[in-house]
């Protein structure tokens, strides 16, 4: 009996990307495998995206309790497992992944574990894991590989000591300090989670802002939040020498001239991903890169021909809905179903708290490209539901084209920011303009309202500011 069996489409990697690409496949009655070498689900579903908002949930909860007193509930002695709190994210993380695999048959989807190498062009032979030496023929290959996080040099992750965002989620113990070298969500995300059970955190980034990516004004309330909550924050700071030595690290913080000697229990490696190609291809086969990342055409095909990619394999924004959105279209487009859609306007979004989400561009990239913009904002502390939810911290920010109103740009910090992201997103989709947000009745109380008022704010007509 041969090992070798015929697809229509095999992808490489199950994470958001590639489970949804199968999946999509399988739907359209295509004969379809996934290649993964852990679990369905990848980076995002097992050490990204879902075992973090577990862990943030716990912190945010955690939290509140601390400050019911301000609600009129009185609570003491309230204590914290510490291995508890890591166990349950672990917890969340099987039963997803064990959703992909029941996706996978209800949708005719063949799981292959292991490693799926391309040895040449229509062949994917798996190199390593169970089912290592299965070759399997393809019509099309979908890569969908993903990234894996961004190392120092001559820094040796340990997982107890050093660490990335993937140690992080499984730490044994919880340290009593740390340094997080990197700011963007991940960093963020990781100081608001240990900072909120009491570990000394201090917050490193070279930018001059905290979340590099986002609006100036919403770094800003970040980082005055942040610093509320005890967390040190470095900005326009590089972090040199990190030695470990027994049972912490040292190292210096480095602003311009001065330098400051730091030493934690741990040091937290957060400063981006990148692209995982281990393995992947074989000497025979050569694709077009950049910088490591797959390069693709409108349709997501490789510069070999049906080789396709999608997801964070070509390269920025590395976020899990893009990777998502991605792969489907490249599915639908190779075989036959409508033209693919590149990725021009995404939501991003940070789950720390306050939390941050935002669509479009930031004022600094409207000036840079020297686009007429009008600005509509309106404070959390001016609407009903966040004052009664206690969380009035925050503002919703719009840019907008003043001759037609079009949705340049949407940023939100505050309670429940990633939900609200949503109506911006579909409001720019289906090329709304802050008249018709503006004109659109909102539930009262509710915290969207807060993004009806700030379209109105473009105009001068909020009612509550």
């Amino acid at each position: 009996m041969s090992n070798q069996t015929l697809y229509d489409l095999v992808v490489i990697g199950g994470g958001p990307a590639g489970y949804a690409a199968a999946i999509r496949a399988g739907q359209l009655g295509k004969k379809v495998a996934c290649v993964e070498q852990e679990r369905p689900g990848g980076t995002c579903l097992n050490w990204g995206c879902i075992p973090s908002k577990a862990l943030l949930k716990s912190a945010e909860l955690f939290n509140k309790i601390q400050h019911c007193d301000e609600f009129g509930i009185s609570i003491s002695g309230a204590k914290y497992d510490f291995g508890k709190i890591i166990q349950r994210s672990r917890g969340v993380s099987d039963t997803m992944a064990k959703g992909i695999e029941f996706l996978f048959k209800k949708n005719k989807v063949d799981y292959v574990k292991g490693v799926g190498q391309i040895s040449v062009p229509g062949m994917v032979e798996v190199v390593d894991g169970p089912d290592k030496g299965r070759i399997l023929s393809a019509e099309k290959i979908l890569v969908t590989t993903g990234c894996k996080p961004r190392q120092l040099p001559d820094l040796a992750v340990d997982g107890e000591r050093v660490m990335t965002s993937r140690q992080a989620l499984e730490m044994k113990e919880q340290p009593k300090s740390i340094v997080i070298v990197g700011a963007g969500a991940i960093g963020a995300e990781f100081a608001y989670f240990l900072n909120a059970f009491g570990t000394k955190v201090t917050l490193v980034e070279m930018q001059d802002q905290l979340l590099p990516v986002e609006d100036k004004d919403i770094a800003a309330l970040v980082g005055k939040e942040f610093k509320k909550q005890g967390i040190d924050c470095r900005i326009s700071t590089a972090v040199e020498h990190i030695k470990v030595s027994g049972k912490s690290v040292k190292m210096e913080l480095v602003k311009g001239d001065a330098r400051e000697a730091v030493t934690a229990d741990a040091v937290l490696v957060a400063i981006g991903v990148v692209a995982n190609t281990e393995q992947l291809l074989s000497s025979k086969v050569k694709l077009t890169t950049d910088r490591g990342y797959i390069q693709v055409d409108d349709n997501y095909e490789s510069s070999i021909p049906g080789i396709y990619a999608a997801g964070d394999i070509i390269g920025p924004p590395w976020l899990a809905h893009v990777a998502t959105y991605e792969a489907i279209q490249a599915v639908q487009g190779m075989f036959g179903h409508g033209t693919p859609e590149r990725v021009t306007n995404f939501p991003g979004c940070t789950y720390c708290v306050p939390q941050v989400a935002s669509i479009g561009k930031t004022e600094k990239a409207l000036k840079d490209e020297g686009i007429d913009y009008k600005v509509g904002k309106f404070p959390f502390m001016a609407s009903g539901k966040a004052v009664a939810s206690g969380t009035s911290e925050g503002f919703v920010k719009m840019l907008v084209d003043p001759e037609h109103g079009e949705i340049l740009g949407a940023h939100i910090v505050g309670g429940e920011a990633t939900e609200m992201i949503a109506e911006y997103g579909l409001g720019m989709k289906l090329e709304a303009t802050a008249a018709e947000i503006h004109n659109t009745i909102h539930a009262h109380p509710t915290m969207s309202e807060a993004m009806m008022e700030a379209a109105a704010s473009v105009f001068g007509e909020a009612i509550h500011i």
